[in-house]
């Protein structure tokens, strides 16, 4: 039979027809009235059908929708108070007017009437009045997904405790790549015997090993230097809570035996494509080697990277033959360009200016223009003295050239050249970075998780003094028809007494070797000590922050520059120099302010700290014994605060490892 919605349908084209009807029964009586009474007699049966039918209908349809709107507020009913889903009716003044059976049951209730939100659930405090329209939440160890409806006043509890779990677990299980690599094996083991090498092998594979069963880790050795181990997102969350002491294990027992070895370890996760792991496990060992070593780096999914360890001073294990390949390369760069361009980092201190005169003079040796980029604004009293000399040097000064000028020279075939930094952010001119294909990046400080996209030579040795000893090794191989200038050598010596502090820190026998090569081209070390004399205005400024110095935890010194004065990054990096060769003191951080919306803060430490660590947790970066950052838009107490605290997580670190 057909349903009533259908007998509607029909019912309205039979109405259209009888009036159709009528009109041609009146159209009939105007000629011919007989006829028309008798259609008029002959339709009286049909049409009263029809209206009898339709008088059927009508109460049929009132019926159904009768019944149907009972069961309809029954379902409603029903749903309201027997679904599984929580309903919450408050009123401005965060009480609870209503709530359905099954939301009472989830907070064990009889009723939640008349209570305050305040009591029942604090935390929806803020999800109703930052109008959250929907949010996950904990009430009574379990998960509800909140849905705010804030007109009404109502609140909607959906529970996915088991959906939040099935993720979690998710998560946790899924599979974490890593690479363990033995940094310094082969310089060790090349001078052993067999015996000697098999029982430092022995050494470290117990280790390992005893780590991996420990905390449920697949391990396997696929080389003398390199394991892979395979575990899942649970463990890693469980390492990092311990800081990988696996690193201080193998660096205290091999020690111990004195055999200087230490791990670094590249971690692959946040992918489930294995192939993928592998890359980010590859890359991340590349950072973490490039950082010096006896570390851990993990690449996470949200670009970030993590660090652990580093906390020993990276061992000088470059050779001559890198050297001398690196020197190679950078000349075959040289002579494919049609001219270089040399530039460092912002405010630039002797190790940037020094190296970029090496290599403007390396470019010169291969009979190619080298221009040096510089913002003669940004540059302190050493480098306006340095640079007072070379203006008397007029081809030499004639190659240093604004950014402005340097966007305007440079082509398709410029080599750019970066030295002393491997930050974009951190460059001269940004610009110049995005514009030339051919860039070179020569540092040595250790990698950090900001990088130069796609440089075709990398030269970063985080063991080496400073870039200007670098450029110094490179210099030795470059061919000898173009003589070294006294003002140049002086240059590069410059930059390498005040990085080291005057071959005080951070010295390897590659540095005085370096330092004897620019002695023997003329470097004269008493101009050195011109450029970096210093006058009485700024040893008092120092003074005046060194007095508000105090001790915020055992040999950690921290002093504070006037809020309302601006000092130079010269000025705090040479204030926290002076804190460091005070007795008791292992660490030292200044703060100050740098202008007027930047605070920033120098450290140093004698190598017990890594403040590199540190001030990377504060945005900055460095070398473990040498580091800074800038924060913009807060205040020097802020800046205080933050630095104090990062000081706490590092050392709370070391306490557990």
């Amino acid at each position: 039979m057909p349903s009533y919605l259908e007998k509607r349908s029909i019912r309205y084209p039979i109405f259209g027809l009888m009036g159709i009807t009528v009109v041609l029964l009146g159209l009939l009586a105007y000629y011919n009235w007989l006829l028309s009474i008798l259609g008029v007699i002959l339709s009286f049966p049909p049409f009263y059908y029809i209206f009898k039918v339709d008088a059927v209908q009508r109460k049929e349809t009132e019926e159904y929708i009768t019944t149907l709107s009972y069961r309809v507020k029954k379902v409603g009913e029903e749903a309201l108070m027997e679904m599984p889903i929580g309903i919450m009716l408050i009123n401005d003044e965060y009480f609870i007017e209503w709530t359905n059976p099954f939301l009472a049951s989830c907070f064990d209730e009889d009723t939640l009437v008349g209570r305050s939100l305040y009591d029942v659930g604090d935390l929806l405090i803020p999800l109703i009045k930052q109008e959250v329209e929907t949010e996950i939440i904990t009430l009574h160890d379990r998960k509800f997904r909140v849905i705010l409806k804030l007109e009404e006043r109502l609140l909607y509890f959906f529970d996915v405790t088991e959906q939040t779990e099935i993720e979690k677990m998710y998560q946790e299980e899924r599979t974490v790549l890593s690479i363990i690599f033995l940094d310094n094996y082969d310089d060790l083991t090349q001078g052993m015997d067999d015996q000697t090498r098999s029982s430092m092998n022995n050494v470290v594979t117990s280790i390992l090993n005893k780590w991996a069963v420990d905390n449920g880790v697949f391990l396997k050795r696929v080389s003398s230097e390199r394991f892979i181990a395979v575990y899942n997102e649970q463990i890693l969350q469980q390492l990092e809570k311990g800081k990988f002491t696996i690193l201080d294990e193998v660096r205290e027992t091999t020690s111990k035996h004195n055999i200087p070895l230490t791990l670094s370890i590249g971690v692959g996760t946040g992918v489930s494509s294995l192939p993928e792991l592998g890359v980010l496990a590859q890359s991340s060992l590349d950072l973490a080697l490039g950082r010096g070593g006896d570390q851990v780096a993990i690449k996470q999914t949200n670009g970030k990277v993590k660090f652990f360890g580093g906390k020993t001073n990276p061992v000088e294990k470059r050779t001559r033959v890198r050297a001398r390949v690196i020197a190679h390369a950078l000349k075959e760069l040289i002579t494919e360009s049609d001219k270089v361009i040399i530039m460092g980092h912002r405010n630039p201190d002797m190790d940037a200016i020094g190296a970029a005169i090496g290599i403007q003079k390396i470019a010169e040796m291969n009979k190619r223009d080298g221009y040096i980029v510089v913002n003669f604004q940004e540059i302190d009293t050493g480098i306006q003295r340095l640079m007072t000399e070379i203006q008397k040097k007029e081809e030499l000064f004639s190659k240093f050239i604004s950014p402005a000028q340097a966007l305007e020279i440079a082509s398709e075939d410029t080599l750019l050249v970066i030295v002393d930094t491997h930050k974009p952010s951190m460059v001269i001119e940004e610009k110049l970075i995005h514009r030339l294909e051919h860039v070179v990046v020569i540092d040595h400080h250790r990698r950090a998780e900001e990088f130069i996209k796609n440089p075709l030579l990398v030269y970063m040795e985080p063991y080496a003094s400073s870039t200007a000893e670098l450029v110094t090794e490179l210099l030795e191989y470059q061919p000898k028809n173009v003589k070294v200038e006294m003002l140049e050598a002086t240059a590069l010596l410059a930059g390498i007494i005040v990085d080291t502090k005057s071959f005080s820190l951070r010295t390897g026998s590659r540095t005085f070797d370096a330092a004897s090569y620019l002695r023997s081209l003329g470097a004269d070390t008493v101009l050195v000590q011109k450029f970096l004399k210093e006058d009485v205005e700024t040893y008092i400024k120092r003074s005046k922050i060194i007095e508000n110095v105090y001790f915020y935890r055992e040999g950690i010194a921290v002093a504070k520059g006037q809020p309302d004065e601006e000092y130079s990054q010269v000025l705090i990096a040479q204030t926290a120099d002076t804190l460091l060769t005070m007795d008791g003191v292992i660490a030292s951080f200044v703060i100050s302010k740098r202008s007027e919306y930047t605070v920033g803060v120098s450290a140093r430490s004698l190598g017990d700290v890594n403040v590199q660590v540190i001030m990377e947790n504060l945005e900055g970066g460095g070398h473990l014994t040498n580091a800074a950052t800038q924060l913009s838009d807060v205040s020097l107490d802020e800046v205080e605060e933050r630095l104090q605290n990062v000081i706490d997580e590092y050392m709370e670190g070391r306490k557990k490892v």
